[in-house]
């Protein structure tokens, strides 16, 4: 089992910058990747960004690549999401995930209970 919890998240107003961590704990060496979701208001869940566990590949959303940056530290079992320039429709909360997969939600067995990310026009 996987254990995950996310904090960082607030209400900011466009233009700003939020960094969104997960603490992981349990069997974490037993995930391929760990990435960020996110889920609007009406609206499915969708994929933000993800990171191999080994080596370190990230890949990211069309939406957010060029402003949010995924990074992970292995010694402390974090996982990060650096949020620069946001805007409204970034609003949503936000999931962090561990699993095998990348793009798809389908492929993460373990999620945590997300944080709220509002973002004011």
């Amino acid at each position: 089992q996987v254990q995950l919890v996310e904090s960082g998240g607030g209400l900011v107003q466009a233009g700003d910058s939020l960094r969104l961590s997960c603490a992981a704990s349990g069997r974490t060496f037993s995930t391929d990747a760990m990435g960020w979701f996110r889920q609007a208001p009406g609206k499915e869940r969708e994929f933000v960004a993800a990171i191999r566990r080994i080596g370190g590949s990230s890949f990211y959303a069309v939406s957010v690549k060029g402003r949010f940056t995924i990074s992970r530290d292995n010694a402390k079992s974090t996982l990060y999401l650096q949020m620069n320039s946001l805007k409204p429709e970034d609003t949503a909360v936000y999931y962090c995930a561990a699993g095998s997969g990348i793009w798809s939600s389908q492929g993460y067995n373990y999620w945590g209970q997300g944080t709220q990310v509002t973002v004011s026009s």
